[in-house]
């Protein structure tokens, strides 16, 4: 799989259903044995976060990263996919992850890490995939709802709209996926 040729054809989607069935088709690509990379390096990354946070913000990132893909390809399996006709919300805000992505999977953390020869552009695509696929075909933000943040602050969803209190926080890291997510910024003052 190319990433960028993948990256090309989500920027060129204009509907709900052909994104979903881009990133659905991408993803389907990954075996078990990369989702269990993914899994341990997720694992590896907030098993360096302190206590009680660490605890607090497990389960929120397995559903960030799992449970989208799982939801993700139980909709094409059922059919739904097809089914998408809306339009993506933001058509230019979609483009413009789906142009940062290539340059965004090969950005590395310089800490050392366990088993960091195992883990590839291709992994960190995966984590982008799933989380297009939240933002800009479910609408939802890229951290799930209730998702904790250092301060006691969560992503919230009120009336429909969601708040994250970082939304605004990641504009110097070009590719994180909080500069294209929909939540707005919450108050945490």
């Amino acid at each position: 799989m190319e990433i960028a040729t993948v990256c090309g054809r989500c920027g060129a989607a204009r509907t709900k259903g052909e994104l979903a069935s881009v990133i659905a088709d991408a993803a389907a690509r990954y075996a078990a044995f990369d989702l269990q990379v993914i899994g341990g390096r997720l694992k590896n990354e907030v098993d360096r976060l302190p206590s009680p946070y660490r605890e607090a913000i497990r389960p929120y990132f397995a559903e960030q990263i799992f449970g989208a893909h799982h939801e993700l390809l139980l909709m094409r399996r059922k059919g739904a996919l097809t089914k998408m006709t809306a339009p993506i919300a933001d058509l230019d805000r979609c483009r413009e992850y789906w142009e940062m992505v290539p340059r965004g999977c090969s950005e590395w953390d310089e800490r050392p890490e366990r088993h960091a020869h195992f883990y590839t552009p291709r992994h960190r695509f995966f984590y982008y995939l799933v989380a297009g696929f939240s933002m800009f075909v479910l609408g939802r933000p890229g951290h799930p709802v209730g998702t904790p943040f250092p301060g006691g602050f969560r992503v919230e969803e009120r009336r429909g709209r969601f708040l994250c209190p970082i939304r605004e926080k990641e504009g110097d890291l070009w590719y994180s996926i909080c500069n294209f997510c929909p939540a707005d910024q919450a108050e945490t003052g």
